[in-house]
């Protein structure tokens, strides 16, 4: 039983448009030619999946597994991600084909600004749009592995902001972004960030997902500062349940994200023991789902880390309130 005024978006809920239609049919078996904003407009949370492209095929085939595991739990939609530097543009685009086909979870397909120049990212868009694909996650990128500065490809984007732009002027695909409630790490300031996450929007992003944070505040801080410099499009937080203390650890560090005092003390505390991390993990991910939801959140976006043990144990939590 889930906490009042909570549903899964699935079963037999028919989900809405933003002008009250039906999107195409019952949400469950979901078509892959849904636009995301569709889906947090139909007024149940959205829980989604992002993924990586595996090395091999075996891991492909692990990944789909995952995915098999993972869809009873009725994904909004999943997410395949770029390699730095734009190294897995293959994969990912016929991993998101892939999974769109097989399964028929709406699929979105990320995108960045490294390794390509606008010729390349058009072949690559008009491969999704022949595909039926209708999602895309636009983003800057990190720059290859080794280089500590992003530096755009001949002919290529810079910012986020301007690959947004180009997608907006030339395909009807549903376009995200993402932004960092505790400040992108290169940004001098929040208010510098949050100035360009505006431009951002203002280029066409309908929908923005956090990066990775532990500390529900930090999230409600940030979206009460991006409705305040206008930004109004859904923000969905992006969620890591914790399984591994020094992957974490070298997440945080990259990306600028802190973990509270509290959590650190009990995980270090377990001395590193991979059990004892995951039920610390995987118990504060299911109170910040609780508290998030309550608080208004659109849905949550689950970095897996290709495996599904974790969220699952987080949203088998979630449906017994």
């Amino acid at each position: 039983m889930l906490p009042r005024g909570i549903a899964f978006l699935g079963g037999d809920r028919r989900a809405r448009s933003s002008d009250g239609g039906p999107i195409t049919r019952t949400i469950g078996i979901l078509p892959t030619t849904v636009a995301i904003t569709d889906l947090l407009a139909a007024g149940a949370p959205c829980f989604s999946f992002e993924f990586f492209p595996p090395k091999d095929e075996d891991g492909v085939e692990r990944l789909l597994q995952t995915v098999a595991e993972l869809r009873p739990y009725q994904p909004g939609y999943v997410s395949v991600t770029y390699g730095a530097g734009g190294s897995t543009r293959r994969l990912t685009v016929d991993l998101v084909k892939r999974i769109g086909a097989e399964t028929g979870i709406v699929t979105v397909a990320h995108l960045t600004c490294a390794g390509a120049g606008r010729r390349e990212t058009a072949a690559v868009l008009d491969e999704l749009a022949a595909a039926g694909i209708e999602n895309v996650l636009a983003l800057r990128g990190d720059p290859p592995r080794g280089a500590t500065v992003f530096t755009p490809a001949p002919g290529g984007f810079r910012y986020a902001s301007e690959l947004v732009g180009f997608i907006r002027a030339n395909y009807p695909f549903s376009i995200a972004g993402a932004c960092y409630p505790e400040k992108h790490p290169e940004a001098p300031s929040m208010g510098e960030d949050l100035e360009h996450l505006r431009e951002k929007v203002d280029a066409g992003a309908e929908v923005l997902v956090t990066q990775l944070f532990f500390d529900n505040t930090d999230y409600f801080r940030f979206v009460s500062q991006a409705r305040a410099v206008g930004i109004d499009v859904p923000i969905v937080p992006g969620l890591m349940p914790i399984t591994n203390l020094s992957q974490v650890k070298r997440f945080t560090a990259m990306c600028g994200a802190r973990i509270p005092e509290g959590l650190l003390a009990a995980l270090e505390a377990t001395g590193g023991d991979p059990d004892q991390v995951a039920e610390i993990g995987v118990a504060h991910a299911i109170d910040q789902v609780r508290g998030l939801l309550a608080g208004g959140a659109p849905g949550i976006h689950f970095f897996t880390l290709n495996r599904s043990n974790a969220t699952r144990r987080v949203l088998e939590a979630i449906r017994r309130g």
